[in-house]
C-alpha cells in the first residue's frame, strides 16, 4: 500500500471545488507540487485529466488521489470524511494506466506529437465522409473505411467516446486497445476490433485536400492531417490512487451491466 509523507493539493476552478478546497488546506499541512510525493486533485473527470496531462507535460509524473467534485467522478474517489484523508490515501489501490502517444502529420508535412489518456480519434471536417486506411502493425487492414471517422481508446477511455460509438468495455488490467469506427459506411459490417496494446495503428488520410481530417488527443486537436500514427506511451505510465472497493476496475465491469 502507497504510503506518501508529502501531499499536494490541486483544486478545479469551480464554486463547489473551491468550497471544499477551505476545508482540506485546514486539515493537512501540503507542499507545493514540485516538492510532492502524490497529488490529492478536487474536482470532476475533466479536471481530472487535466491535471494528468499537465504532468505529462512536464514530465514529472506523480500517484494522483482523485476526489469527486464534479458530475460523474468516473475517475474519482468519494468525497467524503475529510479528516481521514490521509488514511484512506494510505489504504489507496494503485491502478496504472498507459496513454496513447499520437503522432499527427498535417498535409502540408508538419508533424505534432501529443498524449492521450482516453483515446485518439480521426474526425471529418466536412460534409464530406472521410476515407481511411488502417494499419496494424505495417499490415493494412482496411483498404478503404468510409466513415464519419474512427478512433483508438484506452482500457480507461473504453466507457467514454469510445462506448458512444458502440466500441467495446475494455478490462483496465487487459493490456487491449479499441479501434472503433464512427458511423462507419464501408466496410458496412466491420465494427472495430481489439488489439494488443503493443501493437501500433497507422492512419492514412485518402483525399485529404477533399476530404479533410482532423486528429484529437483527448482535447488536443490538428486540423487537416494526412498521416497519424497511435501506440501505447508505456514510458509516460500514470498512477491513480482510489479507496478500496471504489476502483475505476469495478466501474468499469459495472458500466457494462448498465441499463
Amino acid at each position: 500500500m502507497p504510503e506518501f509523507e508529502r501531499l499536494a493539493l490541486v483544486v478545479s476552478d469551480t464554486p463547489k471545488a473551491r468550497s471544499a478546497a477551505e476545508q482540506f488546506r485546514e486539515l493537512f499541512q501540503w507542499v507545493a507540487v514540485d516538492e510532492a510525493e502524490a497529488v490529492v486533485v478536487l474536482g470532476g473527470d475533466g479536471f481530472m485529466l487535466q491535471t494528468l496531462h499537465g504532468m505529462l507535460d512536464t514530465r514529472r509524473i506523480l500517484p494522483v488521489y482523485g476526489v469527486n467534485l464534479g458530475t460523474v467522478g468516473f475517475l474519482m474517489n468519494r468525497n467524503r470524511a475529510p479528516e481521514k484523508l490521509r488514511s484512506r490515501i494510505a489504504r489507496a489501490k494503485e491502478l496504472a494506466i498507459d496513454p496513447l502517444a499520437m503522432e499527427a502529420v498535417t498535409r502540408d508535412g508538419e508533424t505534432h506529437s501529443f498524449c492521450a489518456i482516453n483515446e485518439v480519434s480521426l474526425l471529418r471536417e466536412t460534409r464530406q465522409t472521410a476515407k481511411i486506411r488502417v494499419t496494424v502493425n505495417e499490415k493494412v487492414r482496411i483498404e478503404e473505411l468510409v466513415c464519419d471517422g474512427v478512433l483508438v481508446s484506452t482500457p480507461a477511455g473504453s466507457t467514454a467516446y469510445n462506448l458512444s460509438a458502440s466500441g467495446p468495455i475494455l478490462p483496465l488490467d487487459s493490456d487491449l486497445l479499441a479501434l472503433t469506427p464512427i458511423s462507419p459506411f464501408r466496410p458496412r459490417r466491420w465494427r472495430g476490433a481489439i488489439l494488443p496494446d503493443r501493437y501500433t495503428i497507422d492512419f492514412h488520410v485518402i483525399e485529404p485536400d477533399k476530404r479533410p481530417v482532423s486528429a484529437v488527443a483527448d482535447q488536443k486537436e490538428v486540423r487537416d492531417v494526412a498521416e497519424v500514427s497511435v501506440r501505447a506511451a508505456v514510458n509516460s505510465r500514470l498512477t491513480l490512487l482510489f479507496d478500496p472497493g471504489h476502483s475505476l476496475d469495478e466501474r468499469v465491469v459495472s458500466e457494462q451491466f448498465a441499463v
